[in-house]
């Protein structure tokens, strides 16, 4: 069997998927480990995250890696994301960066742990409490994935929580376009330098009540486009954002939001069409958006723009102490 040693490596399980003629009927999947509990383990696979519990696994082992993106690679993504989501209050521990927002967003208030830490691990783990105590919040640590295993597995033995899995993907910015179309039959999409209180309100419905913190972080970006689409009363029924950051010139997609009564009409595909567009007269080659893997319709929107994961992060949590 496995053991938490192995997430962030490949792997291949052989399930028990059912009973024929009195024999058990098998079948492998070969993934990356994100997660291993008492109960059950999750595999990226190509196909997507798959949960197993583990009264199913017949065997599991870890096999060789398939090929990834270089560490470089992730670093870079990584450092372009934080660019494009700015926390206010920033710190360095070695190359690891340490992130305050007053608590608005994991994004913008946790630490990530990229490069090294300049002392033991253990040591930059208590320094990440410390940093985090002195500012009244809970400590947080994003780890890519499997970049950081050492660091998750680490926390495992801590007894660190982990919040869901979030799935960094990306796609050339030519194929996500290509795979939208020009859309007359709906309204224009409108962007912005800056966002209007409608598409704040409207971003608050989904992400809470917007602290000035909040302010800051979205519009703390130079090369930023805030996207609308309105309806005849003139009220947002779709809103995104787009920021190109880093010297790789990245797109980075976010708060991508439909009113519930304008889903299914292609608005999110259209508003994404329209922030693509700008992003290229911008420089930008590559876009990028983290989403949840839990969140199937918007994954699988998604994957019909010609996005695939990169990489992924787990949050995770310090227990109180």
């Amino acid at each position: 069997m496995l053991r938490r040693q192995d997430v962030g490596h490949r792997v291949v399980v052989r399930r028990i998927v059912g009973v024929s003629q009195d024999r058990p009927l098998f079948t492998d999947a070969l993934g990356e480990l994100v997660e291993l509990t008492e109960t059950e383990l999750t595999l990226a696979t190509a196909k997507g995250t798959l949960r197993v519990p583990l009264k199913d696994v017949h065997r599991a082992k870890r096999v060789p890696p398939a090929r990834r993106p270089p560490a470089a690679d992730v670093i870079a993504l990584e450092l372009a994301a934080n660019e494009a989501w700015p926390a206010p209050v920033q710190a360095t521990l070695g190359s690891w960066l340490l992130r305050a927002a007053e608590n608005w967003t994991g994004r913008a208030n946790s630490a990530l742990p990229i490069g090294d830490p300049d002392r033991p691990l253990e040591a930059a783990i208590d320094a990440v409490q410390d940093w985090y105590a002195a500012r009244g919040q809970q400590a947080l640590i994003n780890t890519p994935m499997p970049l950081a295993a050492p660091v998750s597995a680490a926390l495992d033995n801590r007894g660190w929580t982990t919040r869901p899995l979030t799935l960094v993907q990306t796609a050339r910015l030519p194929t996500m376009l290509e795979a939208t179309t020009p859309r007359p039959d709906l309204p224009t999409v409108e962007l912005a330098d800056s966002p209007t209180d409608a598409w704040y309100a409207m971003v608050a419905e989904h992400k809470g009540a917007l602290p000035a913190t909040a302010k800051r972080i979205l519009t703390g970006v130079p090369t930023a486009v805030f996207a609308s689409v309105l309806d005849a009363g003139g009220e947002p029924i779709a809103v995104a954002r787009g920021a190109v950051t880093g010297p790789d010139r990245w797109l980075g997609i976010a708060l991508v939001q439909t009113a519930p009564a304008a889903r299914r009409r292609g608005l999110a595909a259209h508003v994404m069409r329209a922030i693509g567009l700008w992003a290229g007269q911008q420089g930008a080659g590559r876009a990028y958006l983290q989403v949840e893997e839990r969140n199937a319709g918007a994954v699988a929107l998604y994957q019909k723009l010609g996005f695939s994961t990169h990489h992924t992060y787990l949050t995770r949590e310090a227990p109180p102490r």
